[in-house]
């Protein structure tokens, strides 16, 4: 945790670029590598749908949100990755569960 999941990306480049963004966005966000997750969703779409960033995770101070979607679009714009629409889905550490108890409670065991 956190997830950054990709819609739309080609897989080779995705893959080619993953290192860089897990190393600048664990920068970015203070947490270690190892905990940042990326996904790539294969969907099938109906619509004229774009490129989409959703990176799900902890609410930041703005700014950080605001630099790690800088550094996430400028890193995909050098792969040929244009237009691609990022947003945040913040998560609650109360709401978020492990085994079935909530993060926070988990975490102080």
């Amino acid at each position: 945790m956190p997830f950054l999941r990709f819609k739309g990306f080609e897989k080779a480049k995705l893959q080619s670029v993953a290192p860089l963004i897990i190393e600048e966005f664990a920068r970015i966000a203070e947490v270690s590598e190892e905990k940042v997750k990326l996904e790539l969703l294969l969907v099938e779409q109906l619509t004229n749908s774009p490129l989409s960033l959703e990176i799900m995770m902890f609410p930041r101070e703005q700014n950080k949100h605001d630099e790690i979607a800088s550094t996430m679009n400028r890193i995909l714009q050098k792969q040929g990755f244009e237009n691609v629409h990022l947003f945040f889905i913040l998560l609650s550490p109360e709401l978020y569960y492990k085994e079935g108890l909530p993060l926070q409670v988990k975490a102080s065991r």
